[in-house]
């Protein structure tokens, strides 16, 4: 059972009395909605008010949308709600986790580039100021897995690294920044991403290390973290199968089960050998790692019965209401394990100090506080950590300076991933790129790939899909043009479990011809590794992020007007000797 009076609570006796009070005076199916966490797809304000008001869930989290509409739904979750909300975002570059007009301050990646922790802390600040306006007051945040295997894309720009040092240095510095605001972190993904290459949202992932193995990285990892006093880790449809075999001799392959529903992992492990005494919540319930382990009516009352304190969303709700209580008056979960989840649900909002904001009339902050959001301090903060992480990964073919002055007239693609994946709209990330390159003094030619055209055109007649297959005279383009600029903003979301450079159809002029004819500069504007499908680049560029700052300032630096401050490790590379050619 948790102690309130020790980490990562340390709550005062009003505060225990608090808690305890509340607990008394629910009934079951209080307790039973204490343990969800909604995903406010919708945005219908009725549909918000009957789960909040009939269900009494214990927290929420919703899809992005501007500052000002954030926070007038965040005041109004709280204002429906008996008990007050725990409201969640995602902030892992910053505030644009928080509101779709927030600051993207550096990727996981990105942080880990740079030289010390400053980025990192940094990111947490500005996750914590404008998460906080906005009325949150729960971070999923830091990442704090280990990018092992440069296959994986999953975590690929959202971990600091492969060093359990750097990982942990870097984590320690975003929470401390997340902490100068009223907001508590949430750690990801026990037991643990980045050694295998599959993602959770398809299929339940395995984390194949010894026991050993992972006592050394992410174990160590996760006690560094713990004895730090974090308040809460979110559990990944993860197995562990070496350390279920050796907590629960006899379990069978059969029986090995996702972290979110193997209690050897989280009641043994985590709690008993790693000593967490805060709160648990399983990764998003709607995916396959957890789906196609057990029927639904056996998930949900299995994954608290397990050790997890909180259900992240709903598939229905009064069908996962329905499971979690038959799961509880059918012996799967205990009177006494439901106290215990919904003790540190309720003391994690007395460590928030909910219950006084709440009679305060604080729960959500002055309207005002949203100032900070895109302030002249936050952006000065993108603006450092694109200058201190955007890392010359190559150079070998001494391409490098390129700039107006001696290259003036660019030719420039920008490889983005399918159309469908950002509703069928032109990728925004080529409009910055012209813009920018046309604002540094760039003469540019923007290259129309097929989806380019499909969009415009809407169906391609077979004239218009010559021009995106078809290279034409080599010399021609050698004589009108001085360079050539790459852009990759390629990434994916469960739909595929990890993502390649993909071109816009096959033949496409855009696959590079045109390294051994004109100086040609690659830069990734989201994964690491993708020289794997481009090992013919002799000029590339990790930039992290797709943002107005990181393409002007990474202009800047290939024409040598300031230097490459970030650095990279093997995995960049893909274990192939031809990558650093």
């Amino acid at each position: 059972m948790v102690d309130l009076t020790k980490k990562p609570f340390y709550l005062t006796s009003e505060q225990i009395a608090w808690v305890e009070q509340t607990l008394v005076g629910m009934s079951l199916e209080e307790k039973i909605g204490q343990l969800f966490i909604m995903l406010d797809r919708k945005k219908d304000r009725e549909e918000a008010r009957k789960l909040i008001e009939d269900y009494r869930i214990g927290g929420c989290r919703y899809q992005n949308e501007p500052a000002e509409k954030i926070y007038e739904q965040n005041r109004f979750y709280q204002e429906h709600s008996k008990i007050p909300l725990l409201i969640a975002c995602n902030c892992d570059n910053g505030g644009s986790g928080a509101c779709s007009d927030g600051t993207h301050i550096a990727t996981a990646a990105a942080c880990g580039a740079t030289a010390d922790d400053t980025t990192a802390r940094n990111t947490g600040y500005v996750s914590g100021r404008e998460g906080t306006a906005v009325g949150c007051n729960w971070d999923f945040g830091p990442v704090c897995d280990l990018l092992f295997n440069w296959r994986n894309t999953i975590v690929n720009t959202r971990a600091y690294g492969r060093n359990p040092e750097r990982v942990i240095e870097n984590c320690k510095a975003y929470i401390c920044g997340v902490q100068e605001s009223d907001m508590a972190v949430c750690c990801k993904h026990f037991p643990g991403d980045g050694v295998e290459e599959l993602d959770q949202h398809l299929v339940m992932g395995v984390n194949t290390m010894t026991c050993a193995q992972w006592d050394e990285s992410f174990g160590r990892v996760y006690r560094e973290l713990i004895d730090s006093g974090i308040p809460s880790i979110m559990v990944g449809h993860i197995a562990l199968p070496e350390y279920s075999r050796a907590l629960k001799p006899g379990i069978t392959d059969q029986e090995i089960r996702p972290a979110t529903l193997a209690p050897e992992l989280l009641q043994d492990l985590l709690r008993g050998k790693l000593g967490f005494n805060g709160l648990l919540l399983t990764d998003a319930s709607h995916m396959a790692g957890m789906t196609s382990a057990l029927p639904r009516r056996l998930q949900v009352p299995t994954a608290i019965a397990a050790g997890c304190d909180m259900f992240l969303f709903f598939n229905d709700i009064e069908e996962d209401f329905g499971y979690m209580l038959e799961g509880y008056r059918s012996g799967i979960l205990t009177p006494e394990r439901l106290d215990d989840a919904v003790t540190r649900i309720l003391g994690l909002k007395a460590f928030l100090k909910l219950p006084e904001k709440q009679k305060a009339g604080t729960l959500i902050p002055p309207k005002e506080g949203l100032s900070v959001v895109g302030c002249k301090e936050h952006l000065e903060m993108a603006a450092e950590a694109a200058k201190k992480s955007i890392t010359l990964v190559k150079d070998t073919q001494h391409n490098l300076p390129v700039k107006p002055a001696t290259h003036k007239r660019a030719y420039v693609y920008v490889i983005s991933s399918p159309p469908i994946s950002r509703g069928n709209k032109p990728d925004p990330a080529k409009k910055l790129v012209r813009e920018e390159m046309e604002r540094y003094g760039y003469e540019v030619t923007m290259h129309d790939s097929f989806y380019d055209v499909s969009l415009k055109q809407g169906t391609v007649g077979i004239e218009e899909e010559l021009k995106t297959v078809v290279i034409g005279k080599v010399e021609a383009f050698k004589k009108n043009y001085d360079c050539v600029f790459v852009f990759i903003n390629m990434k994916g979301y469960a739909q595929q479990n990890n993502v390649r450079l993909e071109w816009s159809i096959g033949h496409s002029v855009e696959i590079p011809w045109y390294v051994k004819e004109l100086p040609t500069v690659f830069v990734s504007l989201n994964y690491t590794n993708h020289l794997l499908d481009v090992p013919m680049a002799k000029t590339f560029i990790n930039a992290y992020a797709p943002t107005r700052e990181v393409i002007a300032r990474t202009l800047r630096k290939a024409a040598g007007e300031e230097a490459f401050e970030g650095t990279c490790d093997e995995n960049v590379f893909c274990g192939r000797w031809d990558t650093r050619l």
